[in-house]
């Protein structure tokens, strides 16, 4: 049965590769402290941020990294509930939840940066030099987006 489609290389559409590319890498990386660690993407992605964005709130979270608002309120949850953030409400917008590092999320952090930074060094010496030219063009993708 033909439909007749218009031409479409679905395979050099750049934002199916993104996505295809990120799911890919997300789950490399997520293979390598979920087992272990016992935390999912949704709750790295939120754990990585509480500790290295300043002031960090759920809203914040979910703009930056592109989670569903009940995604990253129910991963931000099970982190308050695992003991590796804490919850505050905003003071100056209640309707804000701010999330902050506890000890034992800094101690977690500890061990699974460095499995995410060799990840990325796996990437980088893939792209062979091309690291920085992608970096670069990604950024300025996110910040036109």
């Amino acid at each position: 049965m033909t439909h007749d489609l218009p031409p479409f290389d679905l395979d050099g559409f750049v934002p199916y590769l993104l996505a295809a590319t990120a799911q890919k890498l997300s789950a490399q990386l997520a293979a390598g402290y979920q087992s272990r660690f016992g935390i999912s993407i949704a709750e790295w992605r939120i754990l990585v941020n509480v500790g290295y964005v300043s002031d960090a709130s759920v809203r914040d979270i979910e703009q930056r990294v592109g989670l569903e608002k009940s995604k990253a309120s129910r991963a931000a949850s099970r982190l308050v509930e695992k003991g590796y953030v804490s919850k505050t409400v905003d003071l100056a917008d209640r309707r804000l939840i701010k999330l902050a590092l506890t000890d034992k999320g800094a101690d977690l952090l500890r061990q699974i940066v460095p499995i995410a930074k060799d990840h990325s060094a796996a990437l980088e010496q893939t792209l062979m030099g091309d690291h920085a030219v992608l970096q670069r063009i990604l950024k300025q993708l996110l910040q036109a987006l």
